[in-house]
């Protein structure tokens, strides 16, 4: 029964983060905040970020409140993880918890955002306004490959070398923190 539960409070908590980690994303890559993702993400984030905005103003294009607030969500799904499945938490394994949660989240929305748009291009002509927001996210991480290695006979490798890239990265900041702990 703790799996279950276990699942679920992972899974929902996990969801919640990606769109606050999707709105710094948004907001650091000056998106479109008219389109449709971009509203959604707006109105799912916006109840807990207006409150904390007012406590937290933005350093330049961070804006601090909803770094904030990602690390509260993983911080709230870390302390009710820990009293599920121990009936009692620590504050130093929350903290460290949060931030590692939070880290591998964003390379996991990072990841999914460079599928999504991959498969995207497959069938869209680039008139789908889904498409576009997804460029306006992923087009600074992909154009310096672009200009390392131009597309090859209409085929473009920059997202299968950025998406190595963040494995990479994200296998050698998980060897650091199972170091740290």
């Amino acid at each position: 029964m703790n799996n279950a539960f276990y699942f679920l409070l992972d899974t929902v908590f996990n969801l919640y983060l990606m769109v606050v980690l999707l709105r710094i994303w948004l907001q650091a890559s000056r998106a479109d905040f008219y389109n449709p993702l971009s509203q959604f993400v707006v109105k799912a984030t916006n109840p807990l970020l207006v409150p904390l905005r007012r406590l937290l103003p933005s350093i330049g294009k961070l804006d601090t409140g909803a770094v904030v607030l990602a690390l509260l969500v993983s911080a709230v799904k870390m302390l009710l993880i820990q009293l599920l499945l121990a009936g009692q938490f620590n504050l130093l394994a929350i903290f460290t918890g949060a931030v590692v949660t939070a880290v591998k989240e964003t390379f996991s929305l990072l990841f999914w955002v460079l599928i999504i748009r991959a498969i995207m291009s497959w069938f869209s002509q680039g008139r789908n306004p889904m498409e576009l927001v997804l460029m306006q996210l992923t087009e600074p991480l992909l154009a310096p490959v672009r200009k390392v290695i131009p597309p090859m006979g209409g085929l473009d490798l920059s997202v299968l070398i950025v998406l190595v890239a963040l494995q990479f990265l994200q296998i050698l900041l998980q060897s650091f923190f199972i170091g740290l702990l």
